[in-house]
């Protein structure tokens, strides 16, 4: 497959029919392919090359998906921009990268680059990044497509370079994994300038599908569009899936039109999972995965076997981390400090760290070789999470490394003690993380929102944990929130979380 033709190909499969829907606007293939070519010779004209970088700064919306293949037609190496970072944190990245043209939505560039003279077209603002340092002249490794900045949620933002062979992988593989046909409709409501979203560009193009987007989440404007418009696909990180699953609960109805929800980046627990069956009316699937990865490594996909286990059971291992998705090598070995590279007992006990390779794997990191060469130690791409393996070669992840709490020389992994928390009738969404503290080095916290405000006290939700884990896993002292923090692909933040207390050094929690 060639994944520069991608928009050609779905042109030339569905010539007619909605391939876009974009509020009132709709757009065939063929209309999208006139689009792409049109903003790849704006990007021309404001100097991009191939090889080069190019920024992008979008809400979700047509013009996205437009750009992503324009970038790929031309030979461009595309950077979505996250539109929620400050303009200083942007402008770094920028710099980083040495990108050559920044293109977007009008009132994102020219906040972002005040008094630039934009070339407006069709929704558009391109701006040439004149710069003349040694980021500018660095080329793109052979078959880069694009450079992702991560999060920065554990340091400094690196640039994930994935190219044109990781994509093709990537998509290949979602296809068999999810059976996406041209029949799917699939909404775009994570936000695109990340891969929890940005992957189904073009694995839903490569089957000709049918692309809805909706620029901003809200949980009723996404449950009346996924009616609206058929949507039969998506992907929610966990905060917009619960808000889905409260509006349907409101509305007394479920979405027919759904066939599969997927969710990722944090665990869930199986009672919401057993929900999702129950209110949504469609099959839920975990996934894992990293920007690194393309980004899915694992999917919680049920065999002929498990699908005749009770409802309980199903709801269970729906909510684990799940297999190795086609193509990739997964292992859990020694957790990093120890000094054997092996792997962990397969018993789902033994915690290790997950450890991956396969074609969809990233060749490494935009200008940082100390970072590449950390991260593919022994020749496997490390991801930093941790996790146990069962026989059946079912992967739970138990923490990130840098997540883990360790109080009193006792290892704590959060979402353990979150697995518990989420059993708590009233708790709609944890975040478990370690402060510092004068006696036990560190000792565990916990943030919660509560399903209703009064609905639970945090000494209630202390007890309830003690009832069921070993104390010493048992947060301290609980935060009651309307709201956690997020980065700008959704993730629960723990960085924010912790940074006060470690900050401050506060005194030890009584």
């Amino acid at each position: 497959m060639d994944a520069r033709s991608l928009l050609a190909s779905a042109a030339r499969l569905r010539p007619r029919g909605t391939a876009a829907l974009c509020g009132p606007l709709r757009l065939t293939y063929p209309g999208l392919l006139g689009l792409a070519s049109r903003l790849a010779d704006c990007l021309e004209s404001a100097g991009a090359r191939p090889g080069d970088r190019v920024a992008a700064l979008f809400p979700n919306c047509h013009l996205y998906l437009a750009c992503y293949a324009a970038a790929l037609e031309r030979g461009l190496v595309l950077m979505p921009l996250n539109p929620r970072l400050s303009p200083a944190e942007t402008h770094a990245i920028l710099e980083h990268a040495g990108a050559r043209v920044l293109i977007g939505d009008p009132a994102l560039v020219t906040r972002l680059v005040p008094g630039a003279t934009a070339a407006a077209a069709e929704g558009w603002a391109a701006v040439a990044l004149a710069r003349g340092d040694r980021a500018l002249r660095d080329e793109a490794p052979a078959g880069a497509v694009h450079l992702y900045y991560t999060s920065g949620t554990t340091g400094r933002p690196k640039g994930v370079i994935l190219t044109g062979g990781n994509l093709a992988a990537h998509v290949e593989m979602t296809i068999a994994e999810l059976e996406f046909s041209s029949r799917d409709v699939w909404l775009h409501a994570a936000p695109m300038f990340h891969l929890a979203d940005a992957w189904a560009i073009f694995t839903v193009t490569a089957v000709a599908g049918t692309h809805v987007f909706l620029p901003r989440f809200d949980a009723g404007e996404a449950f009346d569009l996924i009616a609206s418009a058929g949507v039969t696909v998506t992907n929610l990180v966990p905060v917009m899936l619960q808000g889905l699953l409260a509006e349907a609960e409101r509305r007394g109805r479920g979405l027919p039109s759904l066939r599969l929800l997927l969710s990722g980046g944090a665990p869930i627990a199986p009672r919401t999972v057993a929900r999702v069956a129950e209110i949504l009316g469609c099959e839920y699937v975990q996934t894992y995965g990293l920007t690194e990865t393309s980004p899915f490594l694992t999917f919680s996909i049920l065999d002929e076997a498990a699908r005749r286990m009770a409802p309980a059971e199903q709801a269970r291992r729906r909510a684990r981390t799940g297999r190795a998705a086609r193509g990739v090598e997964l292992r859990v070995v020694r957790p990093p400090g120890s000094d054997a590279f092996e792997d962990v007992p397969a018993d789902d006990a033994a915690v290790g760290e997950v450890v991956v390779r396969g074609a969809t794997v990233t060749p490494g990191y935009w200008r940082d070789e100390a970072a590449t060469e950390e991260a593919f130690r022994g020749g496997w791409f490390h991801t930093g999470d941790l996790g146990t393996i069962d026989g059946h070669g079912s992967l739970n992840l138990v923490d990130r490394a840098k997540d883990v709490v360790i109080t009193g020389g006792e290892t704590v992994y959060s979402t353990e003690v979150e697995h518990v928390l989420y059993e708590h009738a009233a708790v709609r969404e944890a975040a478990v993380y370690g402060v510092p503290d004068e006696r036990w080095g560190e000792a565990v916290r916990a943030a919660v929102v509560p399903r209703a405000p009064g609905a639970v006290r945090a000494e209630e939700l202390i007890a309830f944990c003690r009832e069921r884990i070993a104390h010493y896993k048992c947060p301290r002292a609980i935060d009651l929130l309307g709201a956690l923090p997020r980065t700008g692909s959704g993730k629960i933040d723990k960085k924010a979380l912790r940074e006060p207390f470690w900050r401050g050094r506060t005194r030890r929690i009584n």
